[in-house]
């Protein structure tokens, strides 16, 4: 089976969600959701000119994992690899997006609900899958869909995710946590945002033993 990229090994399996991220902003947020622990970012592709946000973010954080969510269509692929971005988080799966991420050779999350969808991303090649929203398949639900995927495939959940659930959907077999509003809102200062980056690398560790 091809695949693109595989999913790096992160000190901790946190994405951080900057929907709404505005350029301006966009080096001094990234800056401190790294410096507090977090090395994946993805600037949702419904932000404010987020090509040139990731742009910036690439430039800025050459160590960090940076990407786009909200990734929908083949030409959204080509523009996230212009502007150097690495990540490609969809709320889909699209096989003309992973066919197109896979020339450039990306790290992909799409984002899958059912059994059918899941076993369509990993035929796809996806790099890691994104059960979402999750807080509506809830920690049960993943579990039980995982119980009959492949056993190297690496689980995400996202949507509704904050870090008082990392506990309970590590028992599910999650180890990738996208953190969207509990982390960042158009409007939040830095100092804010940083605040919250911390708790979710600290309750990271609490739950995962600072293992990715």
């Amino acid at each position: 089976m091809t695949q693109t990229a595989p999913f790096p090994k992160l000190k901790r399996g946190l994405v951080a969600i900057l929907r709404g991220l505005k350029p301006g902003e966009a080096v001094a947020i990234g800056q401190a959701v790294f410096d507090a622990g977090i090395e994946a970012i993805e600037v949702p592709l419904n932000s404010p000119d987020p090509f040139v946000s990731i742009a910036s973010l690439v430039e800025a954080l050459p160590k960090a994992l940076v990407g786009a969510g909200t990734v929908l269509t083949a030409a959204d692929v080509d523009a996230l690899h212009e502007a150097g971005g690495r990540l490609l988080v969809s709320p889909n799966i699209d096989a003309a997006v992973m066919d197109r991420a896979m020339t450039h050779n990306m790290v992909t999350m799409p984002g899958v609900f059912t059994p059918t969808e899941a076993f369509l991303a990993i035929r796809l090649g996806a790099s890691a899958l994104k059960f979402f929203p999750a807080s509506v398949l809830g920690a049960g639900g993943i579990a039980a869909v995982r119980a009959v995927l492949p056993a190297d495939v690496l689980i995400g959940a996202v949507g509704g995710v904050s870090e008082k659930d990392f506990a309970g959907y590590k028992s599910a077999g999650v180890s990738v946590f996208g953190l969207g509003s509990s982390l960042f809102k158009p409007g939040m200062s830095v100092e804010e945002v940083a605040a919250r980056a911390r708790a979710a690398a600290i309750a990271w560790d609490a739950a995962f033993g600072g293992e990715a």
